[in-house]
């Protein structure tokens, strides 16, 4: 190859245009996708992984448990954090293993949260006063509580049903037919949106800390994000070598809430914070004294679930919403890790697994679906280790920890205000990924600024008039009532759909809807398993998403080439 170089002096700026296209698509990195670095750096690296996930999750039982009428001080808020953490990791390992097979964690996600908050708003699920629950046994209180994790329990589990049908039968292709731009960007952005009020709720406790968690978390990750700090890493024909790393950019929330968490501390020891104050460290100190050391989370653990058909409906946006951000992802992820563009019976199987993943969280009890983590995405972006390797013992981790209930507890005496900092950051960046979506499309056209300008507004207006009048829906059947007022009280399900429609049903060209550009972004291809994937010039291995096991006795079969989330799968989209 070099002769025919030195030959052909005028194919060097075709040569250094494929150099550049596989260096865009993440060839320079340390370790790719089908690479299997040393079992220590492995530990490492997916230590730092379960510490990413670790911030991106600690958020969500803070909203809740509250809406579960759960104490502050309930140890099992402890319970439900290691359950989170304990499905992750199940769900995280089937995932890069048998799913999608891209170095990506799986778990529980904020976009369940908004319906989870409209069928808790119903007045069968809202929590008594104060002074009823006051007085409350302790026995009573539990059940509570868990009658309500047990209605969401059901919901989530049935709805997540849909999503398995939808990987499992091949039904995605046909469905991103009709999910536009102008689709995902009001059922993306509006969970952020939706939930601005407990971010409110949660920083007034004390407004000095909830700024300055807010302010610091926004030096770490974007003032500080290319600081960098001295470690140890190792590279294959190098060994052991100092490196220099962004801590910043790695761990912002993890640094943010640590450092906040300090400053609680001390003004907590010296008495600025009096006695009982949410901004306290040992406001919740008797949950993680009353938790146990060791619990293995186990499906139906508070107690059988129940199904009703408002709840299944409700929960069915999250499930829309989290399959349209996982969808987004998984090219992205492909990229980074110098993989091949995925295939469309990958993504198939990638959305079935999630679904699987989704309805195993609601039978264990965590009160929450699993979605793709995009800031494990941003890791493998700035550590250049893609190897699914990593993530695969990134979810034996999670699955241990899972089991020390200790553990979950002490991060539930972060402090509110720590926590509602995180959030005024944490809903903002959901809102704009949600917008980004937005860069597909003409903003010039006055149909597209019609399109979103109803899809955001309305769905606010409707939804918040139905929290401050729960019984205003009156058809004379009570199962009905409940159900459109969750369905009509999801602002993300009714944004997703207005959005869907009105794109669908008024005229515009292809350009000005964005589906020129984000048919290029979602180039679904199927491979046959003896062909070579030549994507840009690029030759890309064939096996990347095979199965670890049976590949050969799969190719001897010739039915399986019709089966959607097989590897053999041979049908166009």
């Amino acid at each position: 190859m070099d002769t025919e170089r030195q030959q052909s002096p005028e194919g060097a700026p075709e040569q250094e245009r494929k150099k550049e296209q596989i260096k865009d698509r993440g060839a320079d990195i340390n370790y790719g996708i089908d690479d299997n670095p040393p079992w220590y750096f492995c530990i490492l690296m997916a230590l730092q992984h379960y510490l990413t996930m670790i911030g991106a999750i600690v958020s969500i039982p803070f909203i809740l448990t509250p809406a579960l009428c759960m104490s502050d001080e309930d140890p099992a808020r402890g319970t439900i954090i290691s359950t989170m953490i304990f499905v992750t990791g199940l769900i995280t390992y089937l995932q890069a293993t048998w799913g999608c097979r891209l170095p990506i964690v799986q778990g529980g996600t904020i976009s369940f949260l908004v319906p989870t908050l409209a069928i808790l708003n119903l007045p069968q699920w809202k929590c008594p006063s104060p002074e009823v629950l006051a007085g409350m046994s302790d026995v009573d209180r539990t059940e509570l509580w868990q009658v309500r994790m047990r209605e969401l329990s059901g919901a989530i589990a049935v709805a997540a049903v849909s999503q398995i049908v939808l990987g499992f039968s091949g039904l995605v292709g046909k469905l991103l037919r009709i999910i536009t731009p102008l689709t995902i960007v009001p059922t993306v952005a509006l969970v952020g949106i939706t939930l601005f009020q407990h971010a409110s709720e949660t920083a007034s406790k004390q407004w000095g800390i909830a700024v300055g968690t807010t302010a610091m978390l926004t030096l770490f990750s974007q003032v500080m994000s290319e600081v960098q700090f001295p470690g140890i890493a190792y590279r294959k024909g190098h060994g052991l070598r100092v490196i220099w790393f962004p801590l910043f950019k790695l761990f912002p929330v993890l640094l943010t809430i640590a450092i906040m968490w300090t400053v609680c501390a001390v003004l907590t020891a010296t008495g600025v914070f009096p006695e009982g104050h949410p901004a306290r460290t040992d406001v919740r100190l008797r949950v993680l004294q009353d938790a146990e050391w060791f619990r293995i989370p186990y499906p139906g653990q508070f107690g059988l679930p129940t199904v009703s058909l408002a709840g299944v409906l409700g929960m069915l946006a999250g499930v829309i919403a989290c399959t349209v951000e996982s969808i987004s992802y998984y090219p992205t992820i492909s990229q980074m890790c110098a993989a091949p563009p995925p295939p469309l019976h990958a993504i198939n199987r990638g959305i079935g697994i999630e679904g699987f993943g989704t309805m195993l969280a609601g039978l264990w009890g965590s009160g929450n679906g699993t979605n793709t983590f995009g800031e494990n995405v941003g890791a493998i972006g700035v550590t250049k280790v893609g190897s699914r390797r990593v993530i695969q013992w990134a979810a034996l981790i999670m699955i241990l920890q899972g089991v020390l209930n200790k553990f979950g507890a002490a991060f539930i005496m972060i402090p509110d205000p720590v926590v509602g900092g995180i959030f005024c950051v944490m809903f903002g960046m959901i809102t704009a990924f949600g917008l980004a979506a937005l860069q597909y499309v003409d903003l010039r056209s006055s149909r597209n600024l019609y399109i979103l300008g109803v899809s955001f507004f309305f769905p606010l207006v409707l939804c918040l008039w139905l929290q401050e009048h729960p019984g205003a829906i009156q058809t004379g059947n009570q199962t009905v009532d409940s159900t459109l007022s969750v369905l009509l009280g999801t602002t993300i399900l009714v944004g997703g759909v207005l959005g869907c429609l009105l794109d669908n049903l008024i005229p515009g060209t292809p350009e000005e809807r964005g589906l020129v550009a984000w048919s290029k972004e979602m180039a679904l291809e199927t491979v046959s398993p003896g062909d070579t994937l030549q994507t840009g010039g690029i030759a890309w291995e064939k096996n990347t998403f095979d199965f670890p096991y049976g590949m050969q006795l799969m190719r001897r079969w010739k039915w399986t080439r019709h089966v959607p989330f097989l590897p053999t799968y041979k049908m166009k989209l």
